[in-house]
């Protein structure tokens, strides 16, 4: 008799528009350390809000296809506009063969079945504010939730420039979170993936009376369970990370000891010529 191996090698692939989903990269790094990750960052065509939903849907499949090649068992958008409108598109091409994970769902699942009733706050990029997804996906989990949201335009430009963690900083985040449509709720999520990087500010404005919800934490104990179901969790000792841009500029490698907690090498690949 043939014994199943309790362990598969093979990567997880992480993409976003940009190297914000490094953010992510680390939650799914400190949550599955024995895993190995591929990161790739569409540099060439950020912002994907500024898109259409057919041009991300593009990017998306060439990007699938660039993870079929490097033989990732699973994939996790880790984009809030990729997520909205190409997580059917990956999920197709992959077929059920590769699980896709994004950063939405998870955080839909957790916050409909942990408040009951009662508003929900959301700040996030204006294009998925616009897209209302998290308003959405909570609500028809949970009609008795309210889901507010809330751009916060400047957030993601003062974070990329590591202007976070001081007084000014801190202005800024309180002039955000004190709009009305922000107050009384029972807790906010963090809707860019960038956010993650100002969430002890965050949480210093709400003094401890309001929830402060960090996708990427949620989407890394989603993907841990997915792995589980689909028995491919890997116990072995795991190989180095990969990074991949599609366009790479000193200001990226500068900027992922920012995202990733540390400088990492980006590798330039151009999925697109």
């Amino acid at each position: 008799m043939s014994l199943k191996s309790d362990s598969d090698a093979r990567p997880i692939g992480v993409f976003d528009s940009g190297i914000g989903g490094l953010t992510v990269a680390s939650a799914l790094a400190k949550t599955l350390p024995n895993e190995q990750l591929i990161y790739f960052g569409d540099t060439v065509h950020l912002p994907y809000g500024e898109k259409s939903a057919a041009a991300i849907r593009t990017y998306a499949t060439g990007i699938g296809k660039f993870f079929m090649e490097q033989n990732c068992k699973a994939v996790v958008i880790a984009c809030n506009t990729a997520s909205a409108v190409a997580t059917l598109t990956m999920t197709k091409l992959l077929t059920a063969k590769i699980p896709v994970i994004n950063v939405i769902d998870p955080t839909a699942k957790h916050v409909a079945e942990k408040y009951k009733k009662g508003k929900i706050g959301v700040i996030a990029t204006k294009a998925t504010v616009n897209s209302r997804i998290y308003a959405k996906r909570i609500e028809k989990k949970n009609p008795n939730l309210k889901v507010t949201m809330l751009a916060t335009p400047l957030l993601v430009a003062m974070i990329e420039e590591g202007f976070f963690n001081n007084n000014i900083s801190q202005a800024i985040i309180n002039a955000y979170l004190e709009k009305s449509n922000l107050r009384n709720i029972q807790a906010l999520i963090l809707g860019c993936t960038h956010f993650p990087l100002i969430k002890n500010e965050v949480s210093s404005y709400y003094k401890g009376k309001t929830n402060v919800i960090d996708s990427s934490e949620l989407v890394a104990e989603d993907t841990r369970k997915v792995l589980e179901k689909n028995n491919i969790l890997h116990t072995g000792k795991p190989m180095a990370h990969q990074f991949y841009v599609s366009d790479l500029t000193p200001s990226f490698t500068e900027s992922t000891r920012i995202f990733f907690g540390k400088k990492v090498k980006l590798s330039a690949v151009n999925l697109w010529d």
